[in-house]
């Protein structure tokens, strides 16, 4: 790399140390994607809680094909949304309580989510694909820009 591209920890780009407004604005950055991430999840948390109730109380909303839905019945799905929605939910309110164990939690529900989304696509094809796309948001602001180890709301 030539010294023009290589990044120096604790300088900016002009060889003085970062300002602290410098570092404000970066951590402000930083909090507002888990902010947004937060928001997502409480999001897709609502999705899936809807589709499980949905599930749950009309049978006839969703088209079952003959061969039947993968892995569970329409019971065990709905079961299965509604309480990965309500944990989604919790995990983003504690995402914007600024919880360290959230971003974990976070990215591990929407990654099974996803794939749960998936197995459910045949009978919900346009709410699943949506669902999976905020949890891919999910992950993709957590993992990226979850790097602060504390923050504050206010």
């Amino acid at each position: 790399m030539s010294e023009h591209t290589q990044h120096r920890a604790g300088t900016s780009a002009g060889g003085a140390p970062p300002s602290s407004r410098d570092r404000a604005v970066a951590r402000s950055r930083r909090v507002g994607w888990l902010w947004f991430a937060g928001a997502i999840t409480v999001l897709a948390g609502l999705f899936n809680v809807v589709e499980g109730l949905v599930a749950l109380l009309d049978r006839d909303y969703y088209l079952v094909g003959p061969s039947g839905l993968l892995v569970f019945d329409l019971t065990g799905w709905g079961w299965l949304h509604l309480i990965v929605g309500t944990l989604a939910v919790l995990t983003g309110i504690a995402l914007f309580a600024g919880a360290q164990w959230a971003r974990v939690v976070a990215v591990a529900l929407a990654g099974f989510n996803a794939l749960a989304q998936l197995a459910f696509l045949s009978a919900y094809p346009i709410g699943c694909v949506i669902v999976i796309a905020l949890d891919v948001l999910v992950i993709w602001a957590v993992i990226v820009h979850g790097d602060e180890s504390t923050y504050e709301i206010w």
